[in-house]
């Protein structure tokens, strides 16, 4: 029983990776490295998420944390929980996996993504639990209380309290349609808009613990591109299965994406004077596009390592508010301490009724240049040693000239290869994504083979 954090949290295969031993565990080790005496946790709605999530609070307790169960809420309701109250926050999800899936998000005192540093000491920590030491010392002689409670209407508040300045949310006249995913957004999203004033559709909001993700949410939107445009609504938005990313649809059914959602949350908020240094904070996976509308406005672009966490690190040392993820991670870290599918869908809305503008003028701020996404199903162990691999990237490379952009990195959540490549035309980007999985298969061969 071994554990690697990946790019956010631990995840893999319930009954393979993931057991309910290694989550006891995890809550021992999560408690002896972060501290405090209590712990705030929260899940998604699979069918493994009841049983994880109180064996995790069976391993906090044996530790003598009080443990605070919220239930099935969003991911980033758990962030502010811990934020609010100043506890390590947990939650049991594995996004925008399939049901089969299971992890571990964690959360420090304060509500932020733990630190590389952190992680290796839960590692370490847990590695030591499992071979039968005790290196944190003998457990306390009292173990903690476990406890239910209902957090969602002081997360729901603070949501409508914190966009528009502050100044309050009104979405009268604003229909909107909502795929919660079958997921953790199911309760909180539809009632947060309507709180909000908004005339809203829900769809895909009947989660069984089996079919989280499954042909909906932000991974597949193209259900809810047709849901809008058959409602007449103003706009769709499409949550992952923690809900702590979204995508938006536009009024004609066009998909808008992470990269459109930061140009036009960081040209309104240029506009409006908050936005400091006049800097957005974006992976290597953001589109050219998006470099391109932010630098005609005169907004610097900071890129880090794909990961909404090392977003976070950036916003945090350059002391900014804006940054995010093509993937619909948006993080506001004026208003909340991760990414949230709620705020960001909310924040979207709002600017819309402000300016008076509709998503399809607003997300046109930003040209798209092709790019093509795709997963090489290899193992992605080999991968920085394989010459063929990086010879071919060279070469693709050479052929784009200052035209396109190559991305080639191994999963942080899943045992794949992902190829970005973005090109002056789709047919170019096609290719060279073709030619650079065909050369992963080669040096790597298939994944399990």
């Amino acid at each position: 029983m071994t554990v690697r954090f990946g790019t956010d949290g631990v995840r893999g295969t319930v009954n393979g990776e993931i057991t309910p031993e290694l989550f006891t565990a995890l809550g021992r080790a999560a408690v002896r490295v972060l501290g405090g005496d209590r712990l705030v946790v929260g899940r998604d709605t699979r069918a493994s998420g009841p049983l994880l999530a109180a064996a995790l609070a069976a391993g906090a307790a044996a530790e003598g944390a009080d443990v605070e169960d919220l239930g099935v809420v969003p991911t980033p309701a758990v962030a502010w929980a811990s934020a609010v109250d100043g506890v390590t926050g947990a939650v049991v999800s594995a996004s925008h996996n399939p049901s089969t899936d299971n992890g571990l998000k964690l959360f420090g005192p304060g509500g932020a993504k733990l630190d590389d540093g952190h992680q290796g000491a839960i590692e370490a920590e847990l590695a030591v639990l499992v071979s039968g030491g005790n290196p944190g010392g003998a457990p306390p002689a009292a173990v903690g209380r476990l406890a239910g409670r209902d957090r969602t209407e002081g997360y729901l508040a603070s949501l409508l309290a914190g966009v528009g300045g502050g100044a309050g949310v009104d979405l009268r006249g604003l229909a909107v349609v909502l795929d919660c995913a079958h997921g953790a957004a199911s309760v909180a999203a539809p009632e947060l808009f309507r709180r909000a004033g908004a005339r809203v559709s829900v769809r895909n909001d009947a989660p069984d613990g089996h079919n989280i993700n499954v042909g909906c949410g932000s991974t597949d939107p193209r259900g809810l591109g047709e849901a809008v445009v058959a409602a007449g609504a103003d706009c769709g938005l499409a949550f992952d299965g923690d809900a702590d990313r979204v995508v938006a649809v536009d009024d004609r059914g066009r998909l808008v994406d992470g990269d459109e959602i930061l140009v036009l949350a960081a040209l309104d908020r240029a506009e409006r004077d908050a936005l400091p240094d006049r800097t957005v904070v974006v992976t290597v996976m953001a589109n050219l596009g998006l470099r391109e509308a932010l630098a005609g406005a005169g907004i610097r672009v900071v890129e880090t390592p794909v990961g909404d966490r090392h977003v976070l690190e950036a916003l945090e040392s350059g002391g900014w508010v804006l940054g995010g993820e093509q993937s619909g991670h948006v993080i506001f870290r004026d208003l909340a301490t991760t990414g949230d599918g709620l705020l960001t869908g909310l924040s979207v809305c709002e600017v819309m009724v402000r300016r008076g503008l509709s998503l399809a003028a607003l997300a046109g701020a930003m040209t798209r240049r092709p790019q093509v996404l795709e997963v090489a199903h290899v193992d992605p162990r080999g991968l920085d040693e394989a010459g063929e691999v990086w010879r071919a990237v060279a070469e693709v490379e050479e052929r784009l000239g200052d035209r396109g952009r190559v991305v080639v990195r191994a999963s942080g959540t899943e045992p794949v290869v992902r190829v970005m490549v973005e090109a002056h035309a789709l047919d170019v980007a096609r290719q060279a994504c073709r030619d650079l999985c065909g050369a992963l298969t080669r040096a790597l061969g298939p994944a399990g083979g």
